[in-house]
């Protein structure tokens, strides 16, 4: 990668600046304290559904082995941009690393990757049990559940390293200035000293298909299984039906719908400020949402936290009482 810079900057820049959300320094302190909290609660909440998982013995069946994963996976995908995000909003140059844009911009989008497989592998999972309930534990045995839960991570790690090889092959110019608060291709490729059609249509085509394709498979599922449900006699066999995949179709929705709003419209590429507040969404929120939309919508899922709840009482009460 070949780097130039105006001969005003090329002295203090080291890297290329992430403008984030400008705003005066108080503003910047409150957006600091708002997105610590909105991290803090991230982390818990996908921690506390990996605990409940991992302490329940009746949860210890593929589709609360996936929804454990996914949320360890959460945790890692807002830990790919808030901490530096953070870091900026104390900061006065806002600068990042060009090796740490490009490390920042791999693990994003392969995280993100991994997330729509994920998604994709959970709508497999309720296909089977809705519309082959009496197979489905001769299916989806432990095993299957292990083999896809590694395909997941290792599709959404060996998929973008090509586009972003591509991508880091090329000479950057100007300011280097980045309007956004993570390192995003659309930015990155705005900065390069010249255009290249190639490199843009082979990222073009290459990006979106680990976004296109688990979504098909995310929509054929479902189709299937209204299908199935539409087949079923009774109201009460039929609410139940849509209860077991009701959280994962509202994870599907926040994720895919505020992505497609990104990378559907053909304006967004022009308005900066949109651009930030739909990444924001499902990067930042829709991981702080999902934990609240699994376990609401969860019997099974409520009574593991509220039984790690009690013991938490317990070891504190035990522990104050030797103290």
């Amino acid at each position: 990668m070949k780097i130039f810079s105006s001969p005003s900057n090329s002295s203090t820049i080291t890297g290329f600046i992430l403008l984030g959300f400008p705003c005066p320094r108080e503003g910047q302190i409150l957006l600091f304290v708002l997105f610590s909290i909105v991290y803090f609660l991230t982390l818990m909440g996908n921690a506390s559904i990996i605990c409940a998982v991992y302490c329940d013995q009746k949860l210890h069946i593929p589709m609360y082995l996936l929804l454990a994963n996914f949320s360890f996976l959460e945790i890692w995908y807002v830990t790919s941009t808030v901490p530096n995000m953070l870091a900026n909003f104390l900061s006065d140059t806002k600068v990042i690393s060009f090796s740490g844009c490009f490390l920042q911009f791999y693990f994003f989008f392969s995280l993100g990757s991994t997330e729509c497989f994920f998604l994709a592998v959970m709508a497999f999972d309720r296909y089977l049990a809705i519309c082959r309930p009496l197979h489905y534990p001769a299916l989806m045995t432990g095993r299957l559940c292990n083999i896809l839960v590694i395909s997941c991570w290792t599709l959404g790690f060996l998929w973008f390293p090509v586009p972003i090889i591509i991508i880091s092959q090329v000479s950057f110019c100007g300011s280097r200035i980045i309007d956004h608060f993570l390192c995003d291709p659309g930015p990155l490729l705005a900065l390069t000293c010249k255009k290249s059609p190639l490199i843009e249509l082979v990222f073009s085509i290459l990006s979106p298909l680990p976004l296109i394709i688990p979504f098909v498979f995310i929509m054929g599922s479902y189709t299937l299984v209204l299908a199935a449900v539409l087949k079923v006699p009774s109201a009460s066999g039929k609410r139940k039906a849509f209860s077991t995949c009701g959280s994962h179709l509202a994870v599907v929705a926040l994720f895919y719908g505020s992505v497609l709003v990104m990378y559907g419209s053909p304006t967004s590429e022009h308005e900066a400020g949109m651009q930030k507040i739909v990444t924001l969404f499902y990067s930042v929120l829709t991981p702080l949402l999902n934990p609240v939309i699994y376990s609401l919508r969860n019997k099974h899922m409520k009574i593991a936290l509220k039984e790690i709840l009690r013991k938490t009482k317990i070891w504190s009460t035990k522990k104050a009482l030797r103290n």
